[in-house]
């Protein structure tokens, strides 16, 4: 007889309930939030696992690859789902019951399996977002120069990054109780943007030693950052069995709202990645605004901006390149380019 567990984690204790096949009770209890206490309380148990479940979350990622190392059926489960299930359970709130929920969603089947990425490419989504957790401190210090000077008649202006430091010392010269407030946000902005140019070279040095990075780069209107996004969120292109479900996995496909005779297309759905959406976005936008090299790509995008205007272009483009990215991910290997290879389509 296989039995069915269900793990509630938490960030010191972990929630641990195992039923049979008829949904009884056969053990439950607390332990560490740690793979080898929570191997241990299982092996104590003498009995055959079929699944064991648990939510996706910060820490998952950890156990999951923990506790599949040991041999065990782990299964980590989508996030809104388990979470929908469990709140039809006429019980109250608690880890224990949400254990047992979560045994008998295994049991049963009635849950919805998320794939858990490579530690490569958790490395890989961590340096993206520190890299943009700079970019976005530097952005604000900048803004918050600006319109803190413009109070004082001080105007800024147009000017390069690397003349912003003496340009904003050149307004408040002379001003010393200004001065002394000016002085230690530049000197933290040019220790950030010291370390965002170390992380910029992380960044190429990881697209430059990286073969797919490389060929993607290939793809009109993608650079470094939106190939590399690209293999922090994607991990594994073969998971997906069609390339058009990777738009609408990134939150880029129209939602649709159908009850009664009510049935229409909204915009976007905006679910799934965001960081990955908003680089596609990005790239599709370079495509149709900067990249002066013509292509059969960059021609349907102004094909779709004369018929439906530029910001759905940008939007369908920014689907359409990630149809393009995972067919050049899937096919990796071939001598041309990813969207060559995907030209045919067309």
């Amino acid at each position: 007889m296989k039995h069915s567990v269900g793990l509630d984690v938490s960030v010191k204790e972990t929630a641990i309930c195992i039923v049979d096949e008829a949904g009884k009770v056969v053990r439950e209890g607390k332990v560490a939030t740690e793979p080898q206490a929570i191997i241990a309380f299982l092996s104590s148990a003498g009995v055959e696992y079929a699944r064991i479940g648990l939510e996706a979350g910060p820490l998952a990622q950890w156990l999951v690859n923990g506790l599949s190392e040991a041999g065990l059926p782990v299964i980590c489960v989508e996030t809104r789902h388990m979470k929908a299930v469990l709140k039809a359970q006429q019980v109250n709130k608690s880890d224990r019951n949400d254990a047992r929920g979560i045994a008998q969603m295994m049991r049963v089947g009635l849950y919805k399996p998320v794939h858990v990425k490579t530690l490569a490419s958790q490395q890989k989504r961590m340096l993206l977002t520190s890299r943009q957790l700079l970019c976005d401190k530097l952005q604000d210090m900048e803004n918050e120069l600006r319109g803190t000077l413009r109070n004082f008649g001080l105007k800024v202006g147009v000017v390069s990054a690397g003349h912003f430091e003496a340009r904003i010392k050149e307004l408040v010269a002379g001003q010393p109780p200004l001065e002394m407030i000016v002085v230690p946000l530049l000197t933290v902005r040019r220790v950030v943007r010291e370390q965002l140019a170390k992380l910029d070279k992380m960044v190429l040095d990881q697209v430059r030693d990286d073969k797919l990075c490389r060929r993607l780069m290939t793809v009109p209107g993608v650079g470094p950052i939106v190939a590399l996004t690209f293999r922090a969120t994607v991990d594994q292109a073969q998971r997906f069995a069609r390339s058009k479900t990777v738009g609408a996995h990134f939150g880029l496909a129209p939602r649709r709202f159908q009850s009664g005779e009510r049935d229409y297309d909204g915009g976007v759905s905006k679910c799934g990645d965001a960081m990955k959406r908003t680089a596609l976005y990005e790239a599709a936008q370079v495509l149709l605004t900067r990249t002066r090299t013509w292509s059969w790509l960059k021609a349907w995008g102004m094909q779709v901006a004369r018929r439906r205007g530029a910001n759905k272009a940008i939007v369908t483009l920014a689907r359409r390149l990630a149809w393009i990215i995972r067919e050049g991910a899937r096919d990796f290997g071939l001598g041309t380019a990813p969207w060559r290879v995907f030209s045919w389509r067309r």
